[in-house]
């Protein structure tokens, strides 16, 4: 059997794309859009060390398999890839056609692989220290690089399009005015936005609600960048951003609290500590508005530690259904006041920092190299396929601490739209 024949039906025989290999072997379509070229034998002893996606990813990540055309393309057709496909006498006639040394060669994960056993030195799951270096993995890539994929907003988090037609930026802008005006924010008002990335949402909130407003991120560059972000606008006296985490803040009284896609790096055994100590930090009568994304139901794997996004993206990041995540929330004492799923938002969000890092591509590998450059490539293009197929969704929840009489503060109809 050819090797690209091998790949074609790991793929899969319908999902229209062709495939060249080394062994100068074709197969798929003729005149295909989307081609995956093996360049060499390691891409096969990736292949069988790890099958199926994390496989082919490491791959690819190494330079070892190249993708000609569109790679959410690709990667739409070969949602369900899996060896598993193969019968037996398929897989049989795959080893005697490759050969005994690929299978048997043994190569390292490419460095922008998280190992487990780093990570496993500085704690368990989610303690402060293992906590600080996976978001350092992922969020201290490089300042630069990220102004150039998500644009002027340093916005890392779904946008809320007011209608299809709207850029990004007037997105990620409707975005935080939907949190600002979801919570209530007037002049006057405190807020304490946790996992506050570039300081979008405490910007905002200062600039444009006369809100004073805390802001902490585990990524000491995020702080930074934030910090002078801020001084830049002339927002000192309302604003600040602090490199911290979030556990380690000891003001309390805040009217109102903001996590924008950080309980996803929380981890289901800390979710009631976390509800609990955002609960402590609001005066009676405060909101909390959480955003992040879940899984569709409560079914699904909630860790699945030998993925690609674990092992790359988002190390010990676990996702929860919206669900789970407000009984927690009542559970603590949380009113739930309002509940919405944007999850064909962030798919849109995710095409533009597709077209923006395929815009600054050269840019971009010169910044943070190759390989960084195409876990970037390969996770966004990937998750759009997984929210626009409904395996991952992004859910903003709306919580109010009652008074002891048991009074919201809510008004009878909110004054403005929530959309």
């Amino acid at each position: 059997m050819a090797l690209a024949t091998i790949f074609e039906k790991i793929v899969g025989t319908d999902a229209n794309i062709a495939f060249l290999a080394y062994d100068g072997s074709k197969a798929g379509p003729d005149g295909a859009d989307v081609t995956l070229e093996v360049k060499s034998p390691i891409a096969v002893a990736y292949l069988a060390q790890a099958p199926g996606e994390l496989g082919l990813a490491r791959a690819y990540i190494a330079g070892h398999i190249d993708v000609h055309g569109d790679m959410y393309t690709l990667l739409d057709r070969m949602w369900s890839i899996t060896t598993n496909d193969l019968t037996a006498s398929e897989k049989l006639a795959a080893v005697r056609s490759l050969g005994v040394k690929p299978l048997l060669m043994r190569v390292p994960p490419p460095p922008q692989e998280m190992r487990q056993s780093t990570l496993a030195k500085l704690g368990s799951r989610h303690a402060k220290q293992r906590d600080a270096e996976a978001i350092h993995h992922h969020y201290d890539v490089s300042n630069r690089f990220y102004e150039w994929v998500l644009g002027p907003s340093m916005a890392y988090t779904c946008a809320v399009f007011p209608e299809e037609t709207a850029t990004l930026e007037e997105a990620q802008y409707t975005k935080f005015d939907l949190v600002a005006r979801k919570l209530g924010l007037e002049p006057g008002m405190r807020l304490l936005d946790v996992g506050c990335g570039w300081g979008g949402m405490v910007m905002h909130a200062a600039k444009h609600y006369g809100v004073k407003v805390l802001g902490v991120t585990l990524s000491k560059q995020q702080a930074e960048w934030a910090q002078q972000a801020i001084a830049d606008a002339g927002l000192q006296d309302l604003a600040e951003v602090r490199h911290m985490d979030y556990r380690d803040v000891v003001e309390t009284g805040f009217d109102a609290v903001s996590s924008i896609g950080l309980t996803e790096h929380i981890g289901k055994a800390n979710l009631l500590s976390y509800f609990s100590f955002l609960y402590g930090k609001l005066k009676p009568g405060g909101r909390l508005l959480n955003h992040c994304i879940t899984r569709p139901t409560g079914k699904e794997k909630t860790f699945n530690k030998g993925g690609f996004i674990n092992k790359y993206v988002f190390p010990d990041g676990e996702l929860e259904s919206v669900g789970y995540l407000i009984r927690q929330m009542e559970d603590l004492g949380f009113e739930i006041r309002h509940e919405e799923n944007l999850r064909e938002h962030y798919a849109k969000t995710l095409q533009y920092w597709c077209d923006n890092l395929d815009v600054n591509w050269e840019n971009a590998v010169q910044e943070v190299g190759m390989g960084t450059a195409r876990v970037w490539a390969l996770y966004m293009a990937g998750c759009i396929v997984g929210f626009e197929r409904n395996k991952v969704q992004l859910h903003q929840v709306l919580g109010v601490k009652l008074d002891q009489e048991g009074r919201s503060g809510v008004p009878f109809r909110p004054s403005v739209t929530w959309p």
